[in-house]
């Protein structure tokens, strides 16, 4: 039996007990496959991280992402609480030598290596990260009346402006529903078997719903997200489908070239209010780069014996 340290953080939030929370086990070898999605169904987040070492010695190590039924290529929040919790390492290492508020570095994970920038100090920290795959259009959605059956709602709630049902991925695929209110947004209630007969085997079937939030600072939506078939009922905050919502703003609104900033809010509903920061560039008429980033902070230490 061994001691395995782990730490949980709360991620896009600067807050305890907001944000969406994510386990971190940092002496992760020797752990198999069965292991480790054990160990994930028994902390029961949205994801649990494993940390490795990195397979080329410039990068800062080797993630695996699991939700509590299935390993991820990808996912935004571990990469933004990981970055934050292994800058927070570094920094408790080399304490009383002139070690930068901000470092960066390279994480390896399933998708590719993620670039990483972090500034931390005194438990906390903000880290971004450039998405290493670009959003790719995967098909339009259901059909409004579908989804609102699905949702609870009325077909009438479903899309606005421009914006229709659509499948985007960056890693890893979504299903995004536009919602005409907020009200709207905030009454959606998933029915299972609705969804299960309509999505679940098509494997893009994590539901992000999203609905215009105007504020003073730019672009900025409110949003929710279903993934039963992860084991995640709600998640308070994605992420790899902020990366790939930066597609669906391309499709729908036709960003112009130059540097685009979004506030994605989420988890509002579920009482954990998280805000996500997603940077698009367009040149050409193409989109170029995508970054997501936001706030961590460290709830919990411990180990587990295994």
């Amino acid at each position: 039996m061994i001691r395995r340290r782990f730490v949980t953080l709360d991620v896009f939030t600067e807050t305890p007990f907001a944000g969406n929370p994510l386990a971190v086990v940092l002496d992760a070898e020797g752990l198999n496959d069965a292991a480790m999605q054990a160990i994930a169904r028994e902390f029961n987040l949205s994801e649990t991280v494993f940390v490795l070492p990195p397979e080329e010695p410039r990068h800062r190590a080797r993630l695996r992402i699991f939700t509590p039924l299935a390993e991820l290529p990808f996912a935004g929040h571990p990469t933004v609480g990981t970055a934050v919790l292994l800058a927070l390492k570094d920094r408790a290492a080399h304490k009383g030598e002139n070690h930068a508020d901000a470092t960066a570095f390279g994480l390896e994970e399933g998708i590719g290596i993620v670039p990483c920038v972090v500034e931390s100090g005194k438990g906390r920290g903000r880290a971004r990260f450039k998405v290493p795959s670009l959003p790719t259009f995967a098909g339009d959605g259901l059909e409004a009346s579908i989804l609102a059956q699905m949702l609870g709602l009325d077909p009438q709630e479903i899309g606005f402006s421009r914006h229709r049902a659509s499948r985007h991925g960056a890693g890893v695929p979504f299903t995004f529903v536009p919602i005409a209110t907020r009200d709207a947004l905030d009454r959606a209630k998933l029915d299972i078997g609705a969804f299960d007969r309509a999505l679940a085997a098509a494997k893009t079937g994590a539901l992000y719903l999203y609905t215009p939030d105007p504020g003073p600072n730019g672009r900025r939506y409110q949003a929710r997200l279903f993934a039963p078939h992860l084991g995640v009922p709600e998640d308070p905050a994605t992420g790899s489908a902020a990366a790939a919502f930066a597609g669906v703003l391309m499709q729908y609104e036709k960003l112009g070239d130059g540097t685009h900033d979004v506030v994605l809010r989420q988890g509002y509903a579920m009482g954990r209010p998280s805000e996500i920061s997603l940077q698009a560039v367009v040149e050409t008429g193409a989109l170029r780069s995508v970054e997501i980033g936001g706030a961590a902070i460290v709830v919990s230490e411990g180990a587990l014996l295994v």
